[in-house]
């Protein structure tokens, strides 16, 4: 990511990382879908190796090892993804850096979102959280915020509404 780039004036622009974190309650969201992630797979691997005698010692094995590091990655990852996520609204765009070991950093200019939609899946109601989907006119695809407070991610789509209305230019 270029530290320094030409403003519209010619003046240089001093890139920086969003404001603003998720909900705390993010981690354990991130953590319990990884939990299930791990029990389904684990589960799958030792019923297999219960049903199958030939295979039994091996996929026991497998099981253990898919159980172990799945423990691993969720009680390590969500934590160090929750330290790296960030989020910022400003009246000309919307600013994501996301990412646990390739962090990626997205810019949508509020002249090209095309929609602003919130999205919230069982677990996430289960936790109050929401993401908001910011669709733009980019071929990478939409912009995401996930792990906001619902409440949250309901005042942020009524403000992104607001400001792309009153932003002028086409969203293409």
């Amino acid at each position: 990511m270029p530290q320094r780039e030409k403003g519209e004036q010619g003046t240089a622009v001093r890139l920086r990382a969003p404001a603003n974190a998720l909900d705390r309650r993010v981690v354990a969201w991130w953590t319990t879908r990884s939990l299930t992630v791990t029990t389904a797979l684990a589960g799958v691997l030792a019923a297999l190796g219960w049903l199958i005698g030939p295979a039994r010692t091996w996929l026991a094995v497998l099981a253990a090892a898919v159980a172990a590091l799945g423990l691993l990655v969720a009680l390590a990852v969500p934590r160090w993804r929750y330290r790296v996520h960030r989020w910022e609204v400003t009246d000309e765009a919307v600013h994501v850096r996301s990412g646990a070991f390739w962090q990626e950093w997205r810019i949508a200019p509020m002249s090209r979102i095309q929609t602003v939609d919130t999205r919230q899946g069982p677990l996430e109601r289960r936790f109050r959280l929401a993401t908001v989907v910011v669709t733009t006119a980019s071929s990478k695809g939409a912009v995401t915020v996930e792990g906001l407070d619902h409440e949250v991610a309901d005042e942020l789509a009524r403000r992104l509404t607001r400001i792309t209305r009153a932003t002028p230019g086409d969203a293409t």
